[in-house]
């Protein structure tokens, strides 16, 4: 008789055993369910902030793109996209400056410097080529580079 209660203990150790490999099982499979999601999260991150720096320029070269409105120009010792109103003595200048893609709006004659703008969002750097009524924009964010080059509607620049 004392075998019986042995044998009921045997299975029930048996069966929680069973459930302890299940459990860690399928621990192990949410931790690297979780590690992939955290690193396609953070590559899709990178990726929405490399293009919206590159469209944000985008952006602004269309609300200005016009006769002679565009051009690239140097400004603080790196150059700057400058973008004219029709008619009006004030531009926006759009550089790179301490790791942050700057904007600033003033008169086209002030003396002003980089430190002047407004930051707009983390950028390693930004490089501009205007030729043939095609601008070049590069924009490096967290060390990935990402180009875009645009047509001007008014099929030209000021100059380069």
């Amino acid at each position: 008789m004392k075998r019986q209660p042995i044998k009921h203990h045997l299975n029930g150790l048996i069966a929680l055993l069973l459930f302890g490999v299940f459990a860690v099982c399928v621990l192990a499979v949410l931790l690297t369910g979780a590690d992939a999601y955290r690193r396609l999260t953070l590559r899709d991150q990178a990726a929405y902030d490399r293009r919206t720096c590159v469209q944000y320029v985008a952006t602004r070269v269309r609300q200005a793109d016009g006769a002679g409105c565009v051009a690239v120009e140097p400004f603080g010792g790196s150059e700057a996209l400058v973008l004219a109103e029709q008619e009006s003595p004030y531009v926006t200048r759009v550089y790179c400056h301490e790791g942050y893609m700057m904007e600033l709006y003033a008169d086209a004659s002030a003396e002003l410097s980089p430190g002047d703008g407004e930051k707009i969002m983390p950028a390693d750097s930004l490089a501009f080529a205007l030729e043939d009524g095609l601008l070049t924009v590069t924009a490096g964010v967290d060390g990935a580079p990402s180009t875009l080059v645009l047509a001007l509607r008014s099929g030209e620049g000021v100059g380069a």
